[in-house]
């Protein structure tokens, strides 16, 4: 997908919800430092000081929208960063750019810290030939799960379900409530109706067969070793070529590539939302007739 079009996947009521209650959190009352700015019409360059993939744009200008002040971006969004580099300009009243500045800045860091490992991620797997699809998982920082799952697309990876409402997952422990593998999928499919997909997690190749043979659409063989993910993907798929197939568990950029094989369709990997490292920005404040730097002046 066109990284510069998937604001458009954004709801910008939810935006400026998300905006207002990130701005609260860090300035639930008196804003003691605005008496030490002023009111007065100012501007700022946004720098990146850190290589990867730029994503957030429509999250920055959120919370930037909410405060009266105009954001002019240099760069698109998905863009290669070499850093130093300038990346956008924003204009308002000087208390209203600081009050805004740690807020906007934290977003983008993380947002664009998980579209640069999502862009590694698929760069590795593309490397091997291999045409599935890398996705991320549910594993996010709650209150910040649109966000990251956003920078999971930017970064060219699947966001997976989005929230449980996005396909029907059985795991061990539904398994254990419902009394056995059958009667889980059996109720997943009841569930689902024509319009959900339900996926179960297995950790054996007897258990992937029962729940293929129950009615699956995905099975997730969790926590397999490569060693052993192939041939059990290989089994299930001879005998069910309609399942699709997600390896899970353990998989990280420096082993991705043994996960890769013809029989796995989905390679899922936590650690796209829960380990990415944020990249490195700056805001500065620059006089009116003065060339913006990067780094801030010593006085």
């Amino acid at each position: 997908m066109d990284p510069e079009g998937l604001q458009l996947l954004l709801p910008p009521t939810t935006l400026a919800a998300l905006a207002n209650s990130w701005l609260q959190e860090d300035c639930p009352g008196l804003n003691f430092a605005s008496m030490v700015t002023g009111s007065a019409p100012s501007q700022a360059v946004l720098w990146a000081k850190s290589p990867g993939v730029l994503a957030g744009q429509p999250f920055f200008d959120a919370i930037f929208t909410q405060l009266n002040c105009q954001v002019s971006w240099f760069l698109p969004e998905g863009s290669k960063l070499v850093p130093v580099v300038k990346v956008a300009e924003v204009k308002g009243p000087a208390h209203h750019l600081l009050l805004g500045e740690r807020v906007a800045l934290n977003t983008l860091a993380r947002c664009s810290g998980i579209a640069s490992a999502a862009a590694t991620a698929v760069e590795v797997a593309r490397s091997t030939g291999w045409t599935g699809h890398v996705a991320g998982t549910r594993k996010t920082t709650p209150g910040f799960r649109l966000v990251e799952k956003y920078g999971l697309l930017v970064g060219g990876a699947a966001c997976h379900r989005y929230d449980l409402g996005g396909m029907v997952m059985v795991k061990d422990n539904h398994i254990v409530a419902a009394g056995s593998m059958e009667r889980a999928v059996l109720k997943a499919r009841q569930a689902a109706g024509f319009s959900l997909k339900v996926e179960v997690e297995c950790s054996s190749l007897k258990e992937a067969l029962r729940a293929a043979e129950a009615g699956a659409d995905l099975v997730m063989l969790d926590n397999f070793k490569p060693e052993e993910l192939h041939p059990t993907a290989a089994t299930l798929k001879a005998r069910f070529p309609s399942v699709s197939v997600e390896a899970s568990g353990g998989v990280t950029l420096d082993n991705l590539t043994q996960f890769c094989g013809t029989h796995i369709d989905v390679i899922s990997l936590g650690m796209l939302t829960q380990a990415a490292p944020a990249l490195d920005f700056s805001l500065k404040l620059f006089a009116e007739g003065d060339t913006p730097v990067p780094h801030a002046r010593r006085f």
